[in-house]
């Protein structure tokens, strides 16, 4: 990365005037300059962008395989020192590894790291039309009739409708091509960035983050920043860049309620033994309403409210609810059709599946032994997971079960009328950085700078992540920035990424890099 000097040896007077002849003005290094920099740089290189983000793509990278990750990770230590970026593998034992790149800026008095994972969900070849690791390319998407269309040749162009078909197109490998072309471009250009840029790429994700913790506090001093930018996700369902400030938490929950040792005619014993299919939709009736109001005593105490901050952003977001609902064949909306953007930013709790015994054609008249549900639990600041743990499991005790944590025996059966076997999975607290600080209206202004519409600021992402960690571990805010379609079928087959969406995160990259550091109030430095 060819980045202009700072000669801070020389005497101050002397300084300056080197600094005037040899940087570019402030104008010069404006967003809109650096946009149209990516874009000249873009429209004459789309066919080798685009191979190496094929090369990427045929990499097979699903989180449980490490072999195959550390084949990812060490390509992606090429691409960065392809750019002038220092970069490493970082490792803790037992786990899938990261990668780790660096670009300091001279004069630059802010850091930043942005943040992807290169991990993909599982695949089933089956599902895809074509094979998940060879990239195709489609004149546009599968569900609009999408035809395959050649790769282009040195020279040619594509339509921004068309799209890249992979594991990993849009979650999240087209995040790294855009940001690393964005240097591309800005080197090409002679654009320096006005942040230190760090980059970790993680590769345990999708597996759901187990060693990230363990890294962090290790690489705790290299890993230091000012902010982290998540770059991950899709834009808006409108279409429009989205800055993401927050995101949920998240715990799950198994539960298994007991009913005979046995199963029993309904006929000859209905009506006398317990029947667990009635049991358990019980048991969930007590535990949220119809309209998603959770009834568990103490549920809401740590919750945050929405700040004024957030609310004026939710009411700067452009209407899509009406559209959604019609979309998806719903009348109404819970909360009396309360805005989803305000919907997310409280919690939740999701039945999400019910079983016991059969229907339509395996249906039988029988009750069952034992009936499941299983619960994914929303979290918002500043819940924490415990404290959830400790109500819910309140709340089914006074519903007047006897909680257990093993396949009960036959002892503990006998001895109580009601048995539930609750199964907790790892969970973790929300994440929200402050909307009316110097970081949010320094990226919001550098995010717009060149841009043909301002992002829209969303205090929340209805999704979780762990992007809690690097603010209790690292001490630094966390705002996500998504490119990807919102229709790209991210952990589904045929996932897919709108070439639009890449060839417009190249710009973002490149408006970001060149002006946040200049839009940022510097911090003192000792």
């Amino acid at each position: 990365m060819k980045i202009l000097p700072v000669p801070a040896t020389l005497r101050a007077a002397v300084a300056a005037t080197a600094l005037l002849l040899a940087a570019p003005s402030a104008d010069a290094q404006s967003g809109a300059d650096a946009r149209a920099a990516a874009r000249r740089h873009r429209e004459a290189g789309e066919a080798r962008i685009l191979r190496e983000f094929s090369t990427l793509l045929a990499m097979p990278n699903v989180a449980s395989n490490r072999d195959d990750i550390r084949r990812n990770a060490d390509h992606l230590v090429t691409m960065l020192r392809q750019r002038g970026a220092t970069a490493r593998i970082l490792e803790v034992p037992d786990a899938p590894v990261a990668v780790f790149g660096e670009i300091r800026a001279p004069g630059a008095t802010r850091t930043i790291v942005l943040y992807a994972h290169f991990d993909g969900q599982p695949v089933d070849p089956r599902q895809w039309q074509g094979a998940p690791f060879t990239p195709v390319l489609r004149d546009k998407a599968l569900y609009q009739g999408g035809k395959d269309i050649p790769f282009p040749a040195d020279g040619q162009r594509v339509d921004r409708d068309a799209r890249i078909y992979a594991r990993s197109a849009s979650d999240d490998k087209g995040s790294i091509i855009a940001m690393l072309t964005a240097l591309d471009a800005m080197r090409a250009a002679n654009l320096s960035p006005s942040v230190n840029v760090k980059f970790f790429f993680e590769g345990e994700e999708e597996a759901g983050s187990g060693h990230l913790k363990a890294i962090l506090e290790k690489y705790r001093d290299l890993l230091h920043a000012d902010a982290w930018l998540f770059c991950d996700g899709p834009v808006h369902q409108s279409g429009r860049l989205q800055a993401v400030f927050g995101l949920r938490g998240v715990v799950g929950l198994e539960v298994t309620v007991y009913g005979p040792t046995r199963p029993l005619h309904s006929g000859h014993y209905g009506n006398w033994a317990p029947n667990p299919g009635a049991l358990v939709a019980n048991l969930i009736a007590s535990m949220r309403d119809d309209d998603g109001r959770v009834k568990i005593p103490g549920f809401y105490d740590d919750v945050r409210p929405i700040s004024p901050a957030e609310r004026t952003a939710l009411a700067a977001l452009p209407p899509v609810d009406a559209s959604l609902r019609a979309s998806l064949g719903l009348v109404r909306t819970e909360s009396d059709n309360a805005m989803l953007a305000e919907r997310i930013m409280v919690p939740a709790l999701n039945v999400r599946g019910i079983r016991v015994g059969g229907v339509r054609e395996t249906g039988a008249n029988v009750i069952s032994t034992e009936a499941f549900a299983s619960f994914d639990i929303r979290l918002v600041p500043v819940q924490r997971p415990e404290h959830v743990r400790e109500v819910v499991e309140r709340h089914i005790a006074a519903q007047g079960y006897h909680i257990v944590r093993d396949v009960p025996d036959s002892a503990t059966r006998a001895r109580y009328p009601k048995v539930a076997r609750l199964e907790w999975e790892d969970g973790y607290p929300a994440q929200r950085a402050a909307m009316d600080g110097d970081f949010a209206r320094a990226l919001l202004t550098s995010l717009s700078d060149g841009a043909a519409q301002p992002p829209l600021a969303v205090p929340t992402l209805g999704g979780s992540g762990p992007g809690y960690l690097f603010t209790e571990v690292l001490g630094a805010p966390v705002v996500t920035l998504p490119l990807a379609n919102a229709d790209n079928n991210q952990h589904a087959a045929n996932e897919n990424l709108r070439i639009g969406n890449l060839w417009d995160g190249i710009e973002m990259y490149a408006a970001l890099l060149t002006r946040l550091g200049r839009e940022w109030n510097p911090r003192v430095i000792p």
